[in-house]
């Protein structure tokens, strides 16, 4: 398997993007935003991971990141994505979603090419990852993460999007902590 956009120099942050199978949209329901949300907390808290912007656009999740020393980010990104994929699931079955059937119909068909037994596929495999080697491209890709939402149309500005860390930026509320980084 190629290591070319993968994590695997420890001790490097990353820009990191994970994206749904088929960009489907899920993350346009307050309920899906908060299984993120409620994930990199857990990630932050017990796997060891340092977010320094995310941010969870309607079908993928933009994250500059990186592991704590002795912990692995490919490690996380894996048990982040396994966990997610399946309480999405669970969310989608139990919360009310317009699209229920279609959507477990798409996730299903997703994974009918797998060798291993599984059910649903959510997230596309692997992820994106650049290593963020200079302070320019830590710059550059903060400002693509906060603007992103603005670029969408789904707000004004940055730190309008609740679930981005551009609100951190700003010094206003927001729903997940982070390590902000002097930009300057």
């Amino acid at each position: 398997m190629s290591t070319k956009y993968k994590a695997t120099m420890p001790d490097s942050g990353y820009f990191i993007t994970i994206t749904t199978v088929g960009w489907i949209d899920i993350f346009t329901r307050l309920k899906q935003k908060y299984v993120i949300i409620d994930s990199l907390k857990y990630c932050q808290e017990q796997k060891g991971l340092e977010i320094y912007a995310f941010c969870i656009m309607p079908s993928h999740i933009h994250l500059l990141c990186k592991a704590e020393e002795g912990f692995v980010l490919s490690d996380i990104i894996r048990d982040f994505k396994k966990f997610t994929a399946k309480k999405m699931i669970k969310t989608i079955k139990e919360y009310p979603e317009s699209r229920r059937e279609w959507m477990l119909t798409y996730f299903s068909k997703a994974c009918e090419h797998l060798k291993r037994n599984q059910q649903y596929k959510v997230w596309q495999d692997g992820y994106h990852a650049e290593v963020a080697n200079s302070n320019w491209f830590i710059k550059q890709k903060i400002n693509y993460i906060h603007n992103n939402p603005v670029l969408d149309k789904i707000v004004a500005n940055p730190e309008d999007y609740i679930f981005s860390s551009a609100r951190n930026y700003a010094n206003m509320d927001n729903e997940l902590d982070i390590i902000t980084l002097d930009l300057l």
